[in-house]
């Protein structure tokens, strides 16, 4: 496959684990990959961010699945490319299915660009969305006028 990120990474992300995979170049036309896994915390995530960093990783890939993508984009998103991936869209060949394999699998799809990521908002829109919209902030100002 022809290389789009030159330096992709992936996660594949659990409730207690991320699965990290960076792909970086070695020589000419040769890539190495490496695999970790760190905790969920933010400890760990912060680990995660600062291998990521190490290894030169650029764009970050992860799965949408349920609600724990949402630490890890929050400590990666203003630093890395982060893309957010429909899990539909990325299943692997039917076989032995493991967290390492789901990681290298989203990172050589990411390198050769053929990922469609989701919409996520930015964190002020995200902000302005969970507080109530515009109803919200106009009755909020009415409130306070009112009182």
């Amino acid at each position: 496959m022809e290389t789009v990120v030159e330096h992709p990474a992936a996660l594949d992300v659990h409730k207690g684990q991320v699965t990290a995979c960076v792909r970086t170049p070695v020589g000419k036309g040769r890539r190495e990959q490496q695999v970790a896994e760190f905790k969920t915390t933010v400890q760990g995530l912060l680990a995660l961010r600062d291998w990521l960093k190490a290894h030169g990783a650029t764009h970050v890939a992860m799965e949408a699945s349920g609600v724990y993508w949402k630490p890890p984009w929050a400590i990666l998103e203003d630093e890395f490319e982060c893309l957010l991936v429909n899990a539909r869209h990325v299943k692997q060949v039917p076989g032995r299915k493991t967290d390492v394999s789901d990681a290298a699998w989203l990172c050589q799809l990411l390198e050769a660009g053929l990922l469609k990521a989701s919409f996520v908002p930015p964190r002020a829109c995200a902000f302005f969305c969970v507080s109530g919209g515009w109803l919200g902030v106009v009755g909020d100002a009415v409130s306070e006028v009112d009182a």
